[in-house]
């Protein structure tokens, strides 16, 4: 095929195939793949069109590329990165290439369409994650029906189905983040906060900028670990891309987690508002899901001494459960361990109900933990039903909770 390509464009071809080879490798390492690996079918389709061009550049297939980028700008005009990929192509009939991405462009926006192009090509390595789960992901309440987990540094938002309380891996979607990365710290910085959230609300294309997209679903950032750690801004979405762009760069937005408009339609159809967890962590740890059974059943334990010793009114001995640097709505462990004291000595009896309890271990964090449960409240003098969200936190081997308050 490159002989029939050679001869339809000029000899010179033969001599452009290594340097635009080598650029392609350096947009990513496609140097074990096959044809068509199996990773191939867990992407969505733009997305494997343009890797199999790729591949088939590395493979000296030009003829076979070009027409498969033809093909898929056919479908996606807007496919910046396949636009820039067919010009090399087409560059290469007349002289040489020495980098992918030899248009003459701002050289600014060359670099973020071969960052765009190493990312897509590493997440076409990525195999997906059959019988792992991000350690996140400790258990999922009945009625949330759909994880989100983000990978920022693989530029990969993933989603997950709740099987009986266990996390199954569904499909996942490029995205971008922010422009200075990661690790959210105040209003205006440019980053995607990392941190345990869930989706507050829906925003229709018609209420937005075009600039959004196909709509948006804001997060919850910033949480109350977010709050104790000081960190401020807000307006952190979920939101499609410019009506005129297929995709964006990896890190380009003011600090949303953006998808294509048709992935964030996909994704919409899964969304509950209100419900949906939203995990974002710099680079996902992935466990056998049988590691996530021990610790599980350990803060499973401590949610329901906890319980317990409520209801058994023996004040010392539930406070025990609190961490001294407790702190929840300007109150620290001090104060709060008065009010207990003295309310609980007006109580006859309680009875604490605990249900739908989800669980997250924090990014980044193997001795912080989020709890959210529905729980129902009786006593001689009060009754009540809340939703109910605690962090705790693993003090000399032993889990203790920070803060508490309604979810």
């Amino acid at each position: 095929m490159i002989q029939k390509f050679a001869l339809r464009h000029g000899a010179r071809v033969r001599a452009m195939t290594l340097p635009l080879l080598a650029a392609a490798i350096l947009a990513g390492d496609v140097s074990a793949m096959g044809s068509r690996p199996a990773r191939l079918g867990a992407l969505r389709m733009p997305e494997a069109m343009l890797a199999e061009a790729l591949i088939d550049i590395r493979n000296n297939r030009l003829s076979a590329a070009l027409e498969r980028l033809d093909a898929l700008l056919a479908v996606k005009p807007d496919f910046r990165l396949a636009q820039l990929v067919k010009g090399d192509l087409l560059m290469a009939r007349a002289r040489p290439i020495r980098t992918l991405g030899a248009a003459d462009a701002p050289a600014d926006r060359l670099n973020d369409l071969r960052d765009e192009a190493r990312v897509r090509l590493a997440r076409y390595t990525l195999p997906p994650p059959k019988d792992r789960v991000p350690k996140y992901l400790l258990q999922l309440q009945p009625e949330q029906r759909y994880a989100v987990v983000v990978d920022t540094g693989k530029s990969t938002l993933y989603l997950f189905e709740n099987r009986d309380g266990t996390p199954r891996y569904l499909t996942d979607y490029y995205i971008t983040v922010g422009k200075n990365g990661t690790n959210k710290l105040r209003e205006g910085d440019k980053k995607t906060p990392v941190g345990v959230y869930h989706v507050t609300s829906q925003l229709a294309r018609e209420k937005l900028d075009p600039f959004y997209g196909s709509g948006a679903f804001p997060i919850s950032y910033p949480n109350e670990w977010d709050a104790r750690q000081g960190r401020n801004g807000h307006g952190i979405w979920l939101h499609g891309t410019p009506r005129d762009t297929y995709s964006r760069p990896p890190r380009a937005s003011d600090g949303c987690v953006v998808l294509a408009n048709e992935d964030l339609d996909d994704l919409a159809k899964r969304v509950q508002i209100g419900v949906t967890p939203v995990v974002i962590a710099d680079d996902i740890e992935w466990v056998q899901t049988q590691a996530h059974q021990a610790l599980r059943a350990v803060l499973s334990e401590r949610l329901e001494s906890w319980r317990v010793d409520w209801e058994s009114r023996n004040t010392e001995r539930y406070l025990q459960h609190y961490s001294r640097a407790f702190a929840a709505e300007n109150t620290n462990w001090a104060q709060w361990s008065t009010q207990k004291r003295r309310v609980n000595a007006t109580k006859d009896w309680i009875k604490v109900r605990v249900s739908a309890a989800s669980v997250f271990l924090y990014p980044g964090r193997d001795d912080l933990a989020v709890i959210s449960f529905s729980q129902d409240y009786s006593s001689s003098n009060l009754s009540n039903k809340i939703k109910k969200r605690q962090y705790w936190i693993r003090e000399g081997g032993t889990w203790r909770i920070l803060y508490e308050g309604a979810a």
